[in-house]
């Protein structure tokens, strides 16, 4: 009776150990893979290089980055495990970080909060922002297995190519023809970076499109949202930048009061030129008069020229004439 109790003790035991234990299920936001003997399943023979996430890696990369496709579990359930398989998960939801967090060491960069960049012309500037970035169901792989702290790769990988970035900035050169005073003030790294912050952040997101087939992390965007110079020389540059203000302004005064001169000339040659087609006019009108009577016959010209001869004597208060030779 005693061996019979162990018995039907170990029996429940077993069910309730690795049969019941055994079930699992997947919320909506996560994904999951199960590894049986600590092997994942795979879809066959397929790879990463086998989905478009991996288009944009060089060949190199191509050899190094080469990840097999697993069978990902979707959100639902009821699902069920041996005792010799493990169930790995993971949220796919949209995360968002500061870019200066080190996830090895979140004292650094002044507690997250503000990230190092040396220029081109070798000034050391504080950069903030944000990053969002989700885990790819298309790569659990790397996420799971390839990389020991895929956010710490890829926090690494963006922190890099922005620091390139920031150390080899130009800004596009101008086509609209500024003034020797602007053209100073776009020759200073900061300025330029500040005025291509939109450019630097599409540059970002370009750079950082293939973090899904290298580390199963796809960034869904990068925002940078503020630059700032080292102390010493925010005066000097607030100076600079306050100078060329002041002359944009006296150069937009200057422009716009040289247009209204020329607008103003402009009307007042349209003006003159109405008068003078206002009394050339008459003269035109008459002249076809009287082209027109002397060619209605002999004498209607003649008859035309004396009746105007004696309207005039009718106003003239004085007439003088001709006397004979």
């Amino acid at each position: 009776m005693i061996y019979l109790g162990i018995c039907v003790g170990f029996v429940c035991w077993f069910l309730a150990r690795y049969l019941l234990a055994g079930i699992f299920t997947v919320d909506q936001n996560e994904r999951a893979v199960k590894t049986s003997f600590g092997r994942a399943e795979r879809l066959g023979e397929q790879t990463t290089l086998d989905d478009p996430i991996s288009a944009g890696l060089s060949e190199d990369a191509r050899g190094r980055y080469c990840y097999p496709q697993l069978r990902v579990i979707p959100p639902g359930g009821l699902y069920f495990k041996w005792p010799w398989e493990r169930v790995y998960k993971t949220s796919i939801a949209v995360r968002t970080v500061s870019m200066a967090l080190d996830p090895e060491n979140p004292a650094l960069n002044e507690g997250g909060t503000s990230l190092s960049a040396v220029t081109k012309d070798q000034l050391d500037t504080g950069l903030s922002g944000q990053i969002r970035f989700r885990v790819s169901d298309r790569n659990l792989y790397a996420w799971f297995f390839g990389v020991r702290n895929p956010i710490a790769h890829v926090m690494g990988y963006f922190v890099s190519v922005l620091r390139e970035r920031i150390a080899n900035f130009e800004a596009p050169p101008d086509t609209t023809g500024q003034d020797d005073a602007a053209a100073v003030v776009t020759g200073i790294s900061i300025n330029d970076l500040r005025k291509n912050l939109s450019s630097l952040n599409e540059h970002m997101d370009r750079e950082c499109a293939d973090a899904a087939a290298r580390y199963g992390v796809a960034l869904d965007a990068s925002l940078i949202t503020s630059i700032d110079p080292p102390p010493e020389v925010e005066s000097a540059l607030a100076a600079i930048n306050t100078a060329h203000n002041q002359v944009s302004s006296d150069i937009s005064l200057a422009q716009a009061h040289a247009d209204q001169k020329i607008e103003q000339s402009k009307r007042a040659v349209e003006i003159e030129t109405l008068n003078a087609q206002a009394e050339v006019e008459p003269l035109t009108a008459l002249a076809e008069q009287v082209a027109a009577l002397n060619a209605s016959g002999n004498g209607a010209l003649a008859a035309y020229l004396r009746n105007v001869k004696l309207a005039l004597y009718s106003t003239a208060t004085r007439v003088i004439l001709e006397g004979g030779k």
